[in-house]
């Protein structure tokens, strides 16, 4: 799988993102510096984590407004497969390729530490190898990770099964206790309409070694590898 990460000042986890497409896919990524208005043919382009630009104006905002964004977003018209992680789904709801928005958390504090995930479809091309084990934890790093929709875009996301994660316990067990940020019914991760593009707040990159604490965040990218095989 060949593959391509953009890059915008700010950004804290490029590096982690290209380190571990490397390592799954066995293809070395492209580094995508945010002001080329030009993608090289890949099947995934990642948006990776970090604070692009400062957050100064709003988490996302002029990110969402670069040149390579724009290349970004005819890769996934296309149908390209296009990955969004912490800041980077941020940007892509900036951009129109995911609805709803991003809000600051509920405690209004900066969250760092290991909470729980649940993998809601284990049917796309991002979640497929999570059917056996769809419960798992996974870090997560964000100030602005309390995500919210309009009712008519939340039952959307409900009805067509494109709440690709929520936030819950050790157990599976979903709720606004298990919940870190506030987001609306605990989502950590949704799919556009055609299911090629995925905007998560936790970091799965974070998360393919032992030493990282577990491997599952290793099942995107080899639900990935899966799909354009």
């Amino acid at each position: 799988m060949k593959s391509a990460v953009i890059l915008f000042p700010g950004l804290n986890r490029d590096r982690d993102m290209l380190a571990a497409l490397e390592k799954i896919t066995g293809h070395k990524p492209h580094a995508i510096w945010h002001g080329d208005a030009e993608l090289p043919k890949v099947d995934l382009v990642v948006v990776p984590g970090g604070f692009s630009y400062g957050d100064y104006l709003r988490a996302g905002a002029i990110a969402a407004r670069s040149p390579a964004l724009a290349e970004v977003k005819k890769h996934a018209d296309a149908g390209g497969l296009t990955l969004g992680v912490c800041n980077g789904f941020q940007i892509l709801t900036e951009a129109g390729l995911l609805p709803g928005a991003l809000m600051r958390n509920r405690d209004l504090k900066f969250l760092c530490k290991t909470i729980h995930l649940k993998a809601e479809n284990t049917t796309s091309a991002f979640t497929n190898q999570y059917a056996e084990a769809p419960v798992f934890p996974c870090p997560i790093a964000h100030h602005d990770g309390n995500y919210q929709v309009d009712p008519d875009g939340l039952k959307e996301l409900q009805d067509n099964d494109r709440i690709a994660f929520r936030y819950c316990d050790a157990d599976g067990n979903t709720s606004q206790a298990a919940n870190p940020n506030g987001s609306i019914d605990n989502i950590a991760g949704i799919l556009n309409k055609r299911g090629n593009v995925l905007g998560m707040m936790p970091h799965p990159e974070n998360l393919i070694e032992k030493a990282h604490g577990g491997i599952q965040g290793r099942f995107i990218f080899e639900s990935l590898v899966k799909a354009v095989a």
